[in-house]
């Protein structure tokens, strides 16, 4: 970064990728790294360029500052497997790094070993080992024909319908661990407050928040697995080949919320949920459309057709329907997709699934749907 920079001021000239790599190599010195992992870090930073381009218009500053530390990438070009091990190539006169494999990746060929990155949690505030492996298998076929929406939400992490049968994932435990971090943040870093800073007391309390975000991070990451698997298991026992998801990430853009509204949608990890049901239904064959609009999918009746905004989860209209609130924002997204337009598809009455139960998410539903 400071090479590109210093080229650019002095000469003018913002080199592109390729000849900043003939480059460097023409004026660095000896090396530690392999050759192929200092491109790795090349490439790195044309393609964060590239994203800040891209998203200017949001705020999005190119690279400008000096990292304290990065993550360091081997491609497959300098990994080799001897054993139980894996060895990491660096430059010429200098012994690879090598690590032991887990029993579970030990049985693994060489060459199923794509990539492998060192990165540095900092919450647990130590080097990790990150691995891109091939597996192997290949995603199936879908033999589903059914289309079904899911309504992504705050409160009910997902509602699916297909217009026919629904289900509502009800996960308030992921809700609980997010209002129960904030709280406990705010204790914990009121208590830092007090402390000078980068004192030794300031420094041991820090700590216990590391400790603190590792866990929460993992326990919210877990159940976000089950919610999106238990949709995929849904979609799979009832023929989905094509799934639906509203697209909700400008849904409190350009708002006026208040303090508690604003915590909770910075809470709401949808992104994460919507990109762990995709690639879960991609492997089961099922087709995922995830760029449909949801406004006004939750407000307007699935039956009349008029729009008012509920309080609660109970969706009661004038025509004299009603239905649970976040199947009717799930049955309208399935209708704007299929229709081109709201109200053409009924809301059922929905089926709560715990995902969260110490019963195997598979079996309640099989058990629920009466198939084996």
């Amino acid at each position: 970064m400071i090479e590109h920079y210093r080229v650019y001021r002095k000469h003018g000239v913002w080199l592109n990728s390729p000849r900043m790599q003939k480059y460097h190599d023409r004026i660095s010195q000896e090396s530690f790294l392999h050759a192929h992992s200092i491109d790795a870090a090349q490439e790195a930073f044309y393609k964060a360029c590239k994203t800040a381009k891209a998203n200017r218009d949001d705020g999005a500053s190119y690279p400008h500052k000096k990292k304290f530390y990065r993550t360091t990438i081997w491609k497959n070009t300098g990994i080799r497997k001897r054993g139980n091990h894996l060895l990491l190539a660096l430059a010429r006169g200098n012994e690879p790094i090598a690590f032991r494999l887990p029993s579970s990746l030990s049985v693994l060929e060489g060459k199923q070993f794509l990539e492998v990155r060192l990165a540095y949690n900092k919450n647990h505030r130590k080097y990790e080992w990150h691995l891109v492996i091939e597996t192997g298998i290949e995603p199936r076929i879908s033999t589903g024909t059914n289309v079904a929406g899911v309504d992504l939400g705050e409160i009910h992490p997902a509602a699916i319908t297909d217009g026919q049968q629904s289900i509502i994932i009800s996960c308030r435990e992921l809700r609980s661990l997010n209002q129960y971090r904030n709280k406990r943040l705010a204790e914990l870093k009121s208590l830092q407050a007090t402390k000078k800073k980068q004192s030794r007391r300031w420094w041991i309390i820090q700590r216990r928040i590391n400790r603190f975000l590792a866990k929460n991070k993992a326990q919210r990451r877990d159940l976000e697995h089950k919610i999106s698997r238990a949709v995929v298991d849904w979609c799979i026992l009832h023929q989905v080949g094509t799934l639906v998801i509203g697209d909700v990430c400008d849904v409190a853009d350009g708002k006026r919320l208040n303090r508690k509204s604003r915590q909770k949608v910075s809470n709401w990890s949808h992104g994460q949920i919507r990109k762990y049901i995709a690639y879960k239904a991609e492997a089961e064959g099922i087709v995922v459309n995830d760029e449909v609009n949801e406004a006004y999918t939750s407000q307007t009746c699935v039956y009349c057709g008029r729009k008012r905004k509920p309080k609660g989860r109970i969706y009661s209209c004038e025509c004299g329907q009603t239905y649970h609130r976040d199947i009717g924002g799930a049955a309208n997204i399935l209708s704007r997709f299929c229709y081109g337009e709201l109200s053409k598809v009924d809301a059922p009455y929905p089926f709560f699934f715990r995902p969260h139960s110490k019963v195997s998410q598979s079996v309640a539903l099989r058990s629920l749907y009466g198939t084996e």
